[in-house]
């Protein structure tokens, strides 16, 4: 591989941790509720979460789109122990990046599976351009990391706006796409039907409040808040604090207009990949998701579907055991075999 076209960094987690008076230690012990205002001692974080430790080593893939030189990061995990050959290419949500679903990553490489999580640029250690963003530019860097390292065949997991980059992928690189999951996936609907387009450029982004922040993410959770989660939101938080803030609030706004604009709900009918719906039936991000999901399951050629009544926009939070022995069992299973056949 080569070292021009990949750079690889260990981050250290003890380093990192000491770098910033900030970072919240692995052992806190959290509210049982969030706080109604950020606490004094939050500060801000990095636009590229410098201070962050990942859990894995994270690799950097170099890239040159609409001009402009960007660097994607991705942790490439290895099995834990005896492999078993597949690998799993896993796509975070709106509001994440690839180190939120560590207890994921982890739960798939002890099951014998190989697994790419990526930043996909614009979040987390990836670069952070003010460029043209839709999902074909997505869908075209995951097919470079996979042609960089050599692999040929891989089985896709996408959470909330990843499934939109699944959804997307599976169908432009439908033979080399084993197993497609999608987990609570947004743009579910085309919104260009009901509200119109809006200029990504006019008017200041502002600031997102704390508040604000907070509320978008008491919405994953239909019943208990689990009080660990308040580490997403200080980090989301801490970079309104940051000096890059001003260019972040750009990006982050035009990441938001490709879900208006670039939709992915024609994309559904042309997959043919092995597909699994794996999602809770509250989700908060739509009125009326089991609907929506179920129509999702009709326009896919080769599908099934497994709703958690009771359970939210973010099953791998909520039910990690259940959601984890789903997940591993459908990605275990014959991408021949029709998918309503799985269980």
């Amino acid at each position: 591989m080569s070292i021009s076209k990949q750079w690889t960094i260990t981050i250290m987690s003890a380093l990192l941790f000491s770098m910033s008076a900030t970072t919240l230690q692995a052992d806190e012990e959290w509210p049982a509720e969030p706080p109604s205002e950020p606490p004094a001692h939050w500060g801000p974080v990095g636009i590229n979460f410098e201070e962050i430790p990942y859990p894995y080593p994270v690799h950097f893939l170099e890239l040159n789109r609409f001009g402009v030189d960007m660097r994607m990061a991705y942790m490439d995990v290895p099995p834990s122990g005896r492999g078993n050959g597949q690998t799993v290419l896993w796509q975070h949500g709106m509001n994440f990046y690839a180190e939120a679903y560590a207890p994921t990553i982890k739960a798939l490489t002890d099951a014998g599976f190989r697994v790419l999580a990526v930043d996909r640029i614009g979040y987390g250690k990836s670069s952070k351009p003010v460029i043209p963003y839709n999902f074909n530019f997505v869908a075209a860097n995951m097919k470079s990391l996979l042609d960089e390292l050599g692999i040929d065949e891989v089985a896709i997991v996408g959470h909330s706006m990843g499934g939109m980059v699944v959804s997307r992928f599976a169908m432009l690189y439908p033979d080399i796409t084993t197993h497609v999951v999608l987990v609570n996936q947004i743009g579910l609907t085309d919104q260009r039907q009901s509200r119109p387009w809006n200029d990504p450029f006019a008017g200041s982004p502002g600031v997102t409040s704390y508040r604000s922040i907070l509320a978008g993410h008491q919405r994953y959770f239909p019943k208990d808040w689990p009080p660990a989660h308040l580490e997403f939101v200080r980090r989301q938080w801490g970079q309104t604090l940051s000096g890059d803030y001003p260019n972040y609030a750009i990006v982050r706004r035009l990441q938001g207009q490709m879900l208006y604009d670039d939709p992915v709900v024609y994309d559904w009918q042309h997959i043919d990949s092995k597909a699994l719906i794996l999602s809770g039936e509250e989700d908060g991000l739509a009125a009326n998701f089991v609907e929506l999901a179920h129509h999702v399951n009709s326009e896919l050629q080769n599908s099934t579907i497994l709703l958690y009544p009771g359970i939210g926009h973010a099953p791998q939070i909520e039910i990690p055991d259940q959601f984890h022995t789903d997940l591993i069992s459908f990605l275990r299973s014959d991408p021949n075999e029709p998918a309503s056949q799985w269980k």
